[in-house]
């Protein structure tokens, strides 16, 4: 089996490549240098010429407060892009796997998001992802949409490495305590990935750590964790005042796995023990 991997620079299309190389699966890491999804022509050369029997969408615009500003921008990677890839895999017959976000759902209430909800995106980014999953519905019958969240991994930026170094320099810090969802290791994600990727289970799913935090336990957890002594405050997020709004409620349902015969993620504390360990030399 062959599988194009794009946004195989970002964390979770790094582990991804990583885990389908470990399986001796022919992974193909794309990044924006070698292909820019917002090119079609560029998308159907390499696409022809790999000829993968499946491809995992990684790459996205996630930049959700500059997104507010940059919606074309954000548009054309994370809806055209995903169009013309989709487009590509319908003429080669070749599967797709699309990760999507819980941005797509407005983030109300306190009950879990399931895969089928209506979704009511509340933010630019959001509604780009959320568009980027009709365009995979339109074209193609053999897709996955994978919704993730809250994730972190080895590879580029993410809450746990920017806590590690605010801690450097500060003794006290402000987090958001009224927002809910659960913290993903992107390594453990790639397991389910390569796990689907091989299968004809289609449809879509949610994909994130057991257990439920709110980004300030979060961080709390990640300082008790890596023996930091920083002390954390509670705010909310009017007083935290981002540019873009953010789901209060990213409880996502996972029950489709199981139902549908894949493994449900770690929980999210032993996924970040493993992570900070994995992190080593990094976290001083």
């Amino acid at each position: 089996m062959k599988v194009l991997v794009t946004g195989a620079g970002g964390q979770l299309g790094h582990d991804v490549v990583k885990e389908l190389a470990g399986r001796g699966i022919e992974a193909v890491g794309t990044d924006s240098r070698r292909l820019d999804i917002t090119d079609r022509g560029l998308v159907d050369r390499i696409m022809e010429e790999e000829h993968p029997d499946a491809v995992i969408h990684c790459a996205a615009y996630t930049a959700v407060d500059a997104a507010e500003d940059n919606e074309e921008l954000c548009r054309q990677v994370n809806v055209e892009g995903t169009r013309s890839l989709a487009m590509a895999c319908r003429r080669l017959d070749c599967k797709m796997i699309y990760i999507s976000t819980d941005y797509v759902f407005d983030g109300a209430g306190e009950r879990p998001w399931e895969p089928e909800d209506a979704c009511h995106p509340i933010s630019v980014y959001g509604r780009s992802k959320y568009e980027g999953e009709l365009a995979v519905q339109e074209i193609l019958e053999k897709y996955f949409i994978v919704r993730v969240t809250w994730t972190f991994g080895i590879n580029g930026k993410n809450f746990v490495k920017t806590m590690l170094r605010l801690a450097r320099d500060h003794d006290t810090l402000k987090v958001v305590d009224d927002q809910f969802g659960s913290p993903t290791y992107t390594a453990d994600l790639a397991v389910l990935l390569a796990d689907m990727v091989g299968t004809d289970r289609y449809g879509i799913y949610h994909a994130a750590s057991e257990g439920v935090c709110s980004w300030y336990e979060f961080a709390c957890t990640i300082f008790r964790m890596a023996a930091l002594p920083v002390k954390v405050l509670p705010v909310t997020t009017a007083q935290y005042g981002a540019r873009a709004a953010r789901p209060a409620n990213s409880r996502m349902s996972k029950e489709k796995l199981t139902a549908r015969g894949f493994q449900k993620l770690p929980h999210w504390q032993d996924a970040l023990g493993r992570y900070l360990d994995a992190l080593g030399q990094e976290i001083d």
